[in-house]
């Protein structure tokens, strides 16, 4: 009601008041009164009518206008706030289409009614402010740390004071079975801001793997300053967590920084994240020797890498096989998050009864194919052949190293080899011919017979059929659904087709039946070149 006796001065007045007390802009607190005054006049003098409201910025003085807008005739809808060119030439000399005239209209007294509708447009205002200042404030804090004091709980969510605002943290963002009181003080990584209807939501965490990343920053100067980076971090939030870090400074060792003299720099960590074991690592490029590392306390024997498929096999000493997984799987689970691999873990016995059986296989291959007896085949299998292409084609000089292989043996040798492939070949493009392939299919270089018949099963009988496929279609791959990583498996993925191969095949069989330009090709690989070379003059730079 205050606004129904103030006079000038006072409506000023108490526009800085509100301001001050809500910590927003003075003008915007002037201009919401300046639209509850409009919709009041609008009230008494007609809705129809385009009333417009100003208040003096010095004087505090309200000027009531009503403005009219000159439209074309055949656009004329509004009466009180419209007219014609013809109409406004009674006001101005020369009107044009859009121009506004404005009168002057007798100031309103504010009613009981008109006064609690004005009131609640201001307050709509001022809360709308609010929310902006709110927003504007906390959304470049988004990634950092906050310190707030409990406000109260609501369905295992904690609502905490963050300053000019509130923050909530969900209860799958608590660590463990972590409760709060009223008024107790916590520490929360700011995860998230966002604008809502109800107003900025802050979203605060304790779980994120940055909140710890951000505590080492506080504890470690060597951190903040950039001498030290943390790569990775992986946590079971509660229980155990790893963190991985390397120095740019050769002069100081990573670990021992971030333990600090006595472990006091990470025991701070520690004590913020309820008695959360800490596991620091250093870092390395090599995947294999930072998988090592990652694996920590447990030894590893050997570690084999399959780039590809995004896996790796880590062998370690049978006593060490419950200390690698780790309590429910823990440990080999973060260092497979901390390395983004899938980890397969396997004892020395059982990699060598897999060895064991690889040999037996191969063996029984080549004694089979090649009319060997096996010791022989053992021989060729030690000497690391794995198939019969291997034999067949691999320079004589790789087959005398075998004992008991003179020229005329490893000559025979390659000879039934030979036969064999070619016999294979023949019997799989008869194959491939009865289910339908046509003569483009079977020309095309690149493809060998089994490769054709694989397609065949599946389908693809034409260079048509195959200039349509997708690279993974043909090589295989993996999916990531849901933060789990799934194998694709491709049509000539046996055959040890990699993606680049799989790529060049496709593009060669398009260009092939006219489908794409060479030139256009050529074109788009010399302005991606083009586009690295300027990215390196400006690191250069």
């Amino acid at each position: 009601m205050a606004i129904t006796s103030a006079n000038q001065l006072e409506l000023l007045q108490t526009a800085e008041a509100v301001a001050r007390e809500k910590m927003i802009d003075p003008n915007l607190v002037v201009e919401a009164m300046e639209e509850s005054l409009a919709r009041a006049a609008k009230s008494r003098y007609g809705s129809e009518m385009d009333i417009r409201v100003h208040i003096d910025r010095k004087t505090g003085k309200a000027t009531f206008t009503r403005v009219r807008t000159v439209v074309a005739d055949d656009e004329l809808e509004n009466y009180q706030s419209e007219l014609t060119v013809v109409q406004a030439k009674q006001f101005m000399a020369d009107p044009e289409i859009g121009s506004e005239i404005t009168d002057e209209v007798p100031p309103v007294e504010l009613g009981r009614i008109a006064a609690q509708s004005a009131k609640q447009v201001i307050l709509q205002k001022v809360r709308e402010a609010e929310r902006d200042r709110q927003y504007e404030e906390f959304k470049d804090r988004a990634g950092t740390i906050i310190n707030g004091v409990v406000k109260r709980e609501e369905y295992g969510n904690v609502i905490v004071d963050i300053g000019r605002g509130e923050g909530i943290l969900r209860r799958n963002e608590k660590i463990g079975r972590e409760t709060y009181r009223p008024n107790d003080r916590v520490r929360c990584f700011i995860k998230d801001v966002r604008r809502e209807a109800r107003g900025p939501q802050v979203f605060l965490s304790r779980t994120a793997p940055e909140f710890m990343s951000e505590l080492f920053k506080m504890e470690v100067p060597e951190i903040y300053d950039g001498i030290i980076e943390i790569k990775a971090v992986a946590r079971d939030p509660g229980s155990r967590a790893k963190i991985a870090v390397i120095s740019n400074d050769s002069s100081i060792d990573p670990v021992g920084a971030c333990v600090g003299m006595r472990g006091s720099r990470v025991q701070a960590v520690v004590n913020e994240l309820q008695g959360e074991k800490i596991d620091i690592i250093p870092w390395n490029e090599d995947a294999p020797t930072f998988l090592v590392n990652a694996l920590q306390p447990a030894e590893v024997s050997k570690v084999v890498l399959d780039d590809d498929a995004g896996k790796i096999e880590v062998v370690v000493p049978d006593e060490q096989l419950s200390l690698a997984i780790g309590r429910r799987g823990q440990n080999v689970r973060l260092a497979s998050q901390l390395t983004g691999l899938d980890i397969d873990i396997l004892t020395e016995a059982e990699e060598s009864e897999r060895r064991q059986k690889e040999f037996a296989i191969r063996t029984k291959l080549f004694m089979d194919n090649l009319d060997l007896d096996e010791f022989f085949a053992q021989l060729l299998v030690s000497e690391g052949f794995t198939n019969l292409e291997e034999v067949a084609y691999v320079e004589v000089d790789e087959l005398l190293v075998i004992d008991g292989v003179d020229e005329a043996t490893a000559g025979e040798l390659q000879a039934r080899a030979r036969d064999v492939l070619e016999a294979a070949n023949l019997k799989a493009l008869e194959n491939a011919r009865t289910l339908g392939v046509l003569d483009s299919l079977v020309e095309f270089g690149g493809l060998t017979p089994q490769m054709i018949e694989a397609l065949a099963e599946d389908g693809v009988k034409s260079l048509e059929d195959f200039a349509t496929c997708a690279d993974w279609e043909l090589a295989g791959g993996w999916t990531t659904v849901n933060g789990e990583r799934h194998k694709d498996e491709g049509l000539l993925e046996k055959f040890d087709m990699s993606l680049e191969e799989a790529q060049t095949l496709v593009m060669t069989a398009r260009i092939q039946l006219g489908w794409v330009d060479p030139a256009e090709l050529e074109g788009a690989a010399s302005e991606d070149d083009a586009d690295v070379d300027g990215e390196t003059q400006e690191a250069e730079a």
